[in-house]
C-alpha cells in the first residue's frame, strides 16, 4: 500500500511539473536583425564648409555628408571623431579610427603611406592677407614672412616652398584670427573656404591676393593596406557622380561643381 502510494505521488508530482512547464511562455528573446557594420570617420568639426557644426550643433558640411551618402551605399555605419588637424593623420596610424574626410589633398608622399579614395572634390588654394597689406602680392612675397598654417597641410609645404616662416595654427579659423590681429603676415588656404568665411563674416578686413592656377584633388584617406574598403568606397563614389548624387551636393554647398 505504501509502495502505491509512493508511485501514485510521483505520477501526480510529474503531472504538476509538466503543465507548469506547459504553461510557462517562451522567455527566450526573437533573433534580432544584424545592425549595420560601424565605420570610424576622423574629421575636424571646425573648418566649414567642409566640416562644422551648424546653429543647431550638429556636425554637417561638404565632406560630412558626402562620407555619410558613401556609407549609405556601401551598408555602413558612419561614426565621426573630431580631432584636430595636426593630429589627424597620427590618429589614424593610432587606429582611432577607419578613414579621415576631410579635404585631404591627394600628394605622392601619402600616396606612398596611405591608401586613398578616387578623388571626390578639387580646390585651389588662395593666399590670404589683411585688406590694408600692400606688401605681399605674389607667393614669392612670402619670403621671410610670418604665414600661419597648420603643420601636416598641403599649403604649409606650398608656403615653405617660397621661403615663409611658418607659425603653426590648429585650423583655419585660427589662422583668420592671428592674420587680424596683426601676428601673422598671410595664410594659404582652400579658396570654397574662403569665400564661405567672407559669407559668413563680412565684416573681416582680409583679402585674397594671389589664386593657384592649377587644382589640388582631395580624397578620403585610409591606412595601407585597406583595399577591400578602398574598393566599396571608390564604387559609391563612382554611382555618386554617375547619377548625381555628388553633384547635388556639391551644389548644396557651394552653389557649383567643385567634383571636376
Amino acid at each position: 500500500m505504501k509502495k502505491l502510494l509512493a508511485t501514485t505521488a510521483v505520477t501526480v508530482l510529474l503531472l504538476t511539473s509538466l503543465g507548469c512547464a506547459s504553461n510557462t511562455p517562451n522567455t527566450t528573446p526573437p533573433a534580432s536583425s544584424p545592425s549595420k557594420a560601424e565605420i570610424t570617420i576622423g574629421t575636424e568639426g571646425t573648418y566649414a564648409p567642409f566640416t562644422f557644426h551648424d546653429k543647431a550643433g550638429k556636425l554637417t558640411g561638404f565632406d560630412v555628408e558626402t562620407a555619410e551618402e558613401v556609407c549609405k551605399r556601401i551598408g555602413m555605419t558612419p561614426r565621426f571623431v573630431e580631432t584636430k588637424w595636426d593630429g589627424m593623420i597620427a590618429g589614424l596610424d593610432a587606429k582611432r579610427y577607419d578613414m579621415v574626410a576631410n579635404e585631404v589633398a591627394v600628394r605622392a608622399d601619402r600616396l606612398e603611406k596611405y591608401d586613398m579614395s578616387t578623388p571626390y572634390i578639387v580646390s585651389r588654394a588662395v593666399l590670404v592677407v589683411k585688406a590694408d597689406n600692400t606688401n605681399i602680392k605674389t607667393l614669392d612675397d612670402l619670403k621671410g614672412k610670418k604665414v600661419g598654417q597648420s603643420l601636416d597641410s598641403n599649403y604649409r609645404k606650398i608656403a615653405e616652398e617660397h621661403g615663409a616662416a611658418i607659425t603653426g595654427v590648429e585650423g583655419f579659423n585660427q589662422a583668420i584670427d592671428l592674420l587680424t590681429s596683426g601676428r601673422i603676415d598671410a595664410t594659404l588656404n582652400d579658396s570654397l573656404s574662403f569665400l564661405d568665411l567672407k559669407k559668413q563674416r563680412p565684416e573681416l578686413p582680409i583679402k585674397t591676393v594671389y589664386e593657384e592656377p592649377s587644382a589640388t584633388s582631395n580624397a578620403f584617406l585610409f591606412r595601407k593596406g585597406s583595399t577591400d574598403l578602398v574598393s566599396k568606397v571608390n564604387k559609391a563614389l563612382a554611382d555618386m557622380k554617375s547619377d548625381g548624387t555628388l553633384v547635388q551636393i556639391s551644389q548644396k554647398w557651394f552653389n557649383a561643381d567643385v567634383t571636376k
